[in-house]
């Protein structure tokens, strides 16, 4: 009871200081703060045709060509079947197909292979992450979450928060009702064994920055899991005083079926269990399984992979290849 006291009176410590809202960083100041500093956004991209001209476009017009905070806006294409690149590039973005970066290496698939292989092929100093499939779009998303990083030169990883509403396939909106799975598995996690990170409120949201210099020192899941395997890794990199939270007011995006979301779950599952054992907190005799045994309707089953793969740091990549 003494630790768990111990780490709550931790988070509230960290959490005022460490907390702000998107209209606390106007344009105009960041603007002053950025001098050389250079600002790249990355949309992992998959099937989002109908809402990444929109976000990139936003981007552009507010960003880029009124105020030059954005330097480059990279959306990576991870295989899509629909115009997904052909409507970003429309919009101004520079599109890279997710297995054409760093082609030399055996492709992966998954939302964290997109995010490394963005790291990959842009170039910017602070680098922002942002969902393609997000409807409640703005360009405070982005100015709030570089202005810690800008402003705060102690602070080196920034991530969103913001209410998340469920509309259900009736049309109702359900305030609050949103990240099942950041509630049901990440939250628990974070909870029982990393609970300095407890006082992020959307652990699981993809809309986040940092500096590069910290991204290309940690790995990255492949899968879902990866915004849960970056927060943990850059606690143990950087420390909880250089991470921050910035509320970004309203999220609305694509909901996902109950079974892909177990499917998350399990991937999530997977990369806790392997920052537990590589910090030495669990020893096993065995891995842990990754098939999950889903029933849909009707009594079918379906057996599938929640495996992760890993992709390394990327500045151990670029050191191998100046030693190779």
């Amino acid at each position: 009871m003494e630790t768990d006291l111990r780490a709550l009176a931790r988070v509230q410590e960290w959490y005022g200081p460490h907390s702000s809202t998107a209209a606390e960083w106007p344009v105009d100041a960041l603007m002053l703060a950025k001098d050389t500093t250079t600002v790249s956004v990355v949309l992992p991209a998959r099937d989002e045709e109908r809402t990444v001209g929109d976000i990139v476009s936003v981007i552009r017009r507010d960003l880029v060509e009124r105020v030059g905070l954005v330097d480059e806006i990279v959306v990576v294409d991870s295989n899509s079947t629909d115009a997904t690149a052909e409507r970003a590039r429309e919009a101004g973005a520079r599109v890279v197909a997710q297995n054409e970066v760093l082609s030399h290496l055996p492709p992966l698939t998954g939302k964290g292979e997109a995010l490394w292989k963005g790291l990959a092929a842009s170039s910017g100093d602070i680098v922002v992450f942002v969902d393609a499939d997000l409807r409640s779009f703005g360009a405070h998303y982005i100015s709030g979450l570089v202005g810690p990083l800008l402003v705060n030169g102690d602070t080196h990883f920034v991530k969103a928060t913001y209410e998340r509403p469920y509309t259900g396939e009736d049309g109702v909106v359900r305030r609050g009702a949103g990240g099942r799975v950041t509630e049901l598995v990440a939250r628990p996690l974070l909870n029982m064994f990393w609970p300095e990170l407890a006082g992020f409120a959307q652990p699981l949201g993809g809309e986040y920055a940092a500096r590069r210099a910290a991204l290309e020192q940690v790995p990255f899941v492949t899968e879902y899991g990866v915004e849960f395997g970056l927060l943990v890794d850059l606690l143990q990199l950087v420390g909880l005083d250089a991470m921050a939270q910035v509320d970004l007011g309203h999220r609305a995006h694509t909901h996902q079926s109950v079974a892909a979301l177990g499917r998350m779950a399990g991937q999530i599952m997977l990369t806790a269990w392997s920052r537990l054992e590589r910090q030495g907190r669990v020893l096993a005799s065995e891995q842990p399984a990754h098939t999950l045994l889903q029933f849909g309707l009707e009594g079918r089953a379906d057996l599938v992979d929640v495996a992760v793969a890993e992709r390394p740091p990327l500045a151990s990549l670029v050191l191998e290849e100046d030693v190779a």
